[in-house]
């Protein structure tokens, strides 16, 4: 795509103009406002979709999107398109509109990085103002933006000294700072970033410089320096959402994943748009064996991301899988609730997709199997595996990783440790996701070696050993389940329940009372309330109470 040369933003009257908006009141009043400061060349589109075939047809110096969007696709997914079809660049003028001001919304406008953001009802007036505001600044300050585009971030830098040096640019210096200040992030130059930040900080109070300087300290690993002053910027809603989203980043560089992913789920719900956030999420909850979380993050992404560029039908795959694994952990009546769901998204899949259907005969034939297993029907989930699904490869993770658990759950242990094997070879380390994925198949190799069973079927053993009084067995099954679901709370009684009767044995041992003294920590941690935490006092007394048999 040709650049748009700086001359073309100094003429008012050769700049081109979109406007996608669904209100046509909102069309007229942005117009006249162009109009009366000699923008003449505007088209508008109705819908994302005619928004973007205008685009493949003609270059905009301007555009002007709303979010609300509600005919086709919403304004940050429409945006993040246009960015990736190439359409828009930092040299394109780019201006938000909404009606709304929350705080998970002006989050996701945030990370577009657009030049204004604009709240509807608009004024004629206001809207001359704005543009032409935003004009100046783009205009002056044209080359460095031009330099983003192409990622010469030194060249950013070389142009950002020029404009400081020049007094008669000092209305543009946060700007140019700011651009300065990210260039050498991008650099890598830690140290001097965090230098200019720390300057920085003696003039302004914006958000950014906070978050810059915080940014360069986190890539040096020195955290503990900025404790205080990021318990600062999570406190206010202009800085919250950056740094929960730099301390995960932090967190997952550090390998220290339980953190980073109480950090991602945080930024995740200030700023729910973003499909690779959600993805990184859902990788940690699985790396952290959070079943549940696993499964509101591939619904997520899957909602999220309709109509979007990331649209296709292995979300709703994602989604039945995750809930697959959900329904596979539980141990209550919620198990029939997460498979009926199950059911309707393979429904959901089969009727929206059904013309490319016959392209994931092998994904759904796995599927089946699994589900087959969940409901205790292990003889016909062999039939359909043995027949009907093939060993080979595929080129897609998510299918060979299915393929793996369908394998260990029928007790095809060769057949799944060949699996990961080769998913280990496909996933690229090079980036953080594929450092955190490469995690979860190193973790799935050795829990699929050292354990056979779901937390379910774990689960079912334990009751069976605990009511023949068979301690000990009912013990090590339930820490096998708690090994693959940890966060599992019901587990966690049954596991005191048992160590309750041990302790009144003469098989208990030291070991048994921090094992129970743990459990008790971890219940009370818990988010339970009402009866499920008069049930946990309960346990907990008893626990306290009980007196271990004196051995002679």
């Amino acid at each position: 795509m040709e650049i748009t040369e700086q001359s073309e933003l100094d003429d008012l009257s050769q700049l081109t103009v979109l406007i996608i908006d669904d209100n046509r009141l909102v069309h007229d009043t942005l117009k006249r406002g162009l109009y009366d400061i000699g923008v003449n060349h505007v088209k508008c589109a109705e819908s994302a979709y005619y928004g973007i075939r205008l685009c493949e047809s003609e270059r905009f110096n301007i555009v002007i999107c709303s979010f609300n969007v509600n005919s086709d696709k919403d304004g940050f997914h429409l945006l993040e398109e246009l960015k990736f079809r190439g359409h828009v660049n930092k040299t394109t003028v780019l201006i938000f509109l909404s009606t709304e001001t929350s705080e998970s919304l002006v989050n996701s406008i945030v990370e577009l990085q657009p030049d204004d953001f604009w709240v509807k009802p608009l004024a004629p007036k206001t809207v001359k103002e704005r543009l032409v505001h935003t004009l100046q600044i783009k205009k002056q300050l044209f080359n460095m933006y031009r330099a983003i585009d192409t990622k010469s971030f030194a060249k950013v830098i070389y142009f950002a000294d020029r404009y400081l040096a020049n007094e008669r640019l000092h209305h543009f210096h946060s700007n140019i700072s700011r651009m300065k200040g990210e260039a050498y992030l991008n650099l890598l130059e830690f140290e001097t970033a965090e230098a200019f930040y720390k300057g920085l900080m003696k003039t302004y109070t914006y958000a950014w410089v906070y978050l810059g300087y915080v940014k360069s300290l986190l890539k040096q690993g020195r955290i503990n320096e900025i404790n205080d002053l990021l318990e600062k910027l999570i406190a206010k809603p202009a800085t919250r959402f950056g740094a929960h989203d730099m301390l995960a980043q932090y967190y997952i560089e550090q390998e220290e994943y339980d953190k980073a992913y109480d950090e991602i789920k945080k930024a995740t719900k200030l700023s729910p748009r973003n499909i690779d956030r959600n993805k990184k999420s859902w990788d940690l909850a699985r790396l952290n064996h959070d079943h549940e979380g696993q499964y509101v993050a591939t619904r997520n992404i899957a909602k999220q991301a309709k109509n979007s560029i990331h649209d296709s039908p292995e979300l709703l795959l994602n989604v039945i899988r995750s809930g697959i694994d959900l329904a596979s952990a539980l141990t209550d009546e919620r198990t029939a609730l997460v498979l009926k769901q199950t059911d309707k998204y393979i429904k959901q899949l089969q009727i929206e997709y059904s013309s490319e259907i016959s392209e994931f005969k092998q994904q759904l034939l796995v599927i089946k199997a699994r589900l087959y297993i969940v409901r205790e029907q292990k003889g016909k989930a062999t039939k359909l595996i043995e027949n009907h699904v093939d060993l080979k490869i595929s080129p897609q993770i998510e299918d060979n990783l299915d393929k793996v658990k369908v394998f260990h759950e029928l007790g095809m242990r060769e057949e799944a440790v060949k699996m990961l094997d080769a998913i280990s070879n496909q996933v690229s380390g090079d980036s953080l996701t594929g450092q955190v994925i490469n995690k979860y198949i190193e973790q799935e190799s050795i829990e699929r070696a050292e354990i056979n069973f779901s937390p379910k079927q774990l689960n079912d053993m334990a009751i069976e050993h605990f009511d023949k009084n068979r301690l000990q067995p009912a013990l090590d099954a339930i820490q096998q389940a708690l090994r693959l679901t940890p966060h599992n709370v019901k587990l966690t009684m049954r596991m005191l329940k048992i160590l309750i009767v041990i302790k009144q044995s003469n098989e208990f041992e030291e070991h048994h009372g921090k094992l129970g003294d743990e459990a008790i920590e971890v219940l009370l941690s818990s988010s339970i309330k009402g009866s499920g935490l008069e049930a946990i006092d309960k346990l907990k007394i008893k626990w306290q109470e009980a007196e271990p048999v004196k051995r002679l």
